[in-house]
């Protein structure tokens, strides 16, 4: 079952460095009265870009799947890694520094 957000709830907004581009990357979070993550916003410093949109999109397939209760470890378990274990897209890495804050 899909656990709603409050009208009014606590956000937080940060940047994010990936893949060595130029442009920045904006990540803004959006908090359940309980601390936990319910939604991810994705956004690029140059907007209108085709990456942008994949990873805006991204953000929206990762925000359903914490409102509906999957864990944050099961999605980092199946984002799609390098040979190094890195991530290698931009949802991978803020998926990736959203458990490292939760450590």
């Amino acid at each position: 079952m899909r656990r709603d957000l409050p009208q009014r709830r606590r956000s937080e907004t940060f940047e994010i460095a990936f893949g060595g581009f130029a442009n920045k990357h904006f990540v803004t979070l959006g908090y359940y009265e309980d601390g936990s993550i319910g939604e991810v916003f994705i956004a690029f410093q140059k907007s209108g870009m085709q990456t942008e949109a994949i990873a805006r999109d991204g953000a929206i397939l990762l925000s359903l799947a914490l409102q509906y209760g999957v864990p944050l470890d099961s999605i980092k378990s199946a984002i799609t890694r390098d040979l190094k274990g890195e991530p290698m897209s931009i949802v991978g890495a803020v998926v990736d520094r959203l458990s490292a804050s939760e450590a």
